[in-house]
């Protein structure tokens, strides 16, 4: 905003205001050209939060929010969506890997966007906030100066800063005590838990990848503010909330309609990653089975399964320590995805075993152990994935001894 303030102090100044007159006279000046600056809403103008479905898409998954401020008589039609980002920014991957990717404020006609949700069959709600002319304004304000080149690119957080809470910190910085905002309040779960809810609907195996990157802050129990990082807890809260309006307090949210309401679709995913792992594990108990029977010495399937289990150790220490999401640290599905299976698992033949070799078994036997006291605040995936692990690492400790030492 291009206010002078120190200007605005001289002037009132020159007219000998007292100090507290002076205070307001400068603000009701900043206040008209804010106003100036944005336009004016008339009184017909509504603002209102839409809540958009879920979808099918990864990024999607979760829902969608965003304010809408219609205002016929000055022919405003602008929705204002904080969920925009780039695929041309540049090192896109890199930086989405790293919790670094830029988003932005993007603002258009909210019959645009409707028609993308809409051809993606995703449901859409409207609920019109019963705000004062005056919070209209403000809130209004608040966005467009949101919207400024300088301000609409912002460090998206998935949980503490999205599309969803930008509404709330909008809606408190328009209404201030006016707004009894409680969150979202039906019931309480991890942050972990709220991602199994949604996730594991559209794409079970898209919800066991994120419940494997991500690590113990995620096993918080969010409060009520923090649940309304979900647009449908973030629709439930404003229905929940009050408003003080003129010596009144009256419900947040004046009506709500649909706008479009999605036909059902059938995800339902043939393989599961549960019926997958637990079928691998039947699998790996009766070929070990056989292996032992037919005193077979063969650690080929080994060297894929730890080495797989090693690859995913190297990705959640990169996603610990390289990345910025402030959610992946603590990440205790290191103990059974321990990076240094890779390389190690290779050290072992039939023919030649190191020294080292028995120590290491006995050290990664300790470590899934302790793997197991996470599973209840885990995708219970991992209990077939532990099986297989500890199945295997029973057959290489008794193959040891069939082997010839070497180093």
């Amino acid at each position: 905003m291009n206010i002078n303030l120190k200007s605005l102090f001289l002037t009132a100044r020159s007219y000998n205001m007292k100090p507290l007159t002076l205070v307001l006279f400068c603000l009701l000046l900043i206040s008209g050209k804010v106003s100036a600056q944005f336009g004016t809403l008339s009184p017909e103008a509504k603002i209102s939060l839409i809540t958009v479905a879920p979808g099918n898409e990864l990024y999607s998954g979760f829902g969608h929010s965003v304010l809408w401020v219609s205002d016929p008589m000055q022919g405003l039609d602008r929705a204002y969506n904080y969920g925009t980002f780039s695929f041309e920014t540049g090192n896109f991957y890199v930086k989405f890997l790293r919790g670094t990717l830029p988003y932005s404020l993007s603002v258009g006609p909210l019959y645009q966007q409707a028609a993308y949700w809409q051809a993606e069959n995703r449901s859409i709600k409207e609920e019109v906030l019963n705000l004062s002319a005056s919070q209209k304004q403000k809130l209004y304000n608040f966005l467009e100066n949101n919207y400024l080149p300088e301000n609409r690119l912002y460090q998206y957080k998935f949980f503490f800063d999205n599309c969803s809470t930008r509404m709330v910190t909008a809606l408190k910085a328009a209404c201030g005590d006016s707004l009894e905002f409680p969150g979202y309040t039906h019931e309480k779960r991890s942050f972990r838990q709220w991602i199994d809810k949604y996730a594991y609907k559209q794409n079970p195996w898209a919800d066991f990848g994120m419940d494997l990157a991500i690590g113990a802050p995620s096993d918080e129990v969010a409060t009520a503010e923090q649940a309304t990082f979900l647009p449908d807890n973030l629709s439930a809260a404003f229905r929940d909330s009050k408003i003080k309006i003129g010596g009144q307090t009256l419900p947040l949210v004046a009506s709500q309609k649909d706008i479009f309401v999605a036909q059902p679709v059938d995800n339902a995913e043939l393989i599961t990653p549960m019926i997958f792992f637990w079928v691998l594990a039947g699998l790996v108990l009766a070929f070990t089975y056989w292996q032992t029977k037919k005193n077979k010495v063969d650690f080929t399937l080994d060297k894929i399964l730890f080495g797989f289990a090693g690859v995913i150790g190297w990705f959640i220490l990169l996603l610990w320590f390289g990345t910025n999401h402030g959610v992946t640290a603590f990440n205790y599905d290191i103990l059974w995805a321990f990076p240094l299976w890779m390389p190690l698992i290779f050290f072992i033949s039939p023919n030649k075993k190191p020294s080292w070799f028995q120590f290491l078994l006995i050290f990664y036997g300790f470590l899934l152990l302790c793997a197991t006291g996470n599973l209840l605040k885990h995708n219970l995936v991992v209990i077939p994935i532990l099986l297989i692990l500890i199945i295997r690492v029973y057959y290489m400790n008794n193959s040891l001894s069939k082997i010839p030492q070497n180093g």
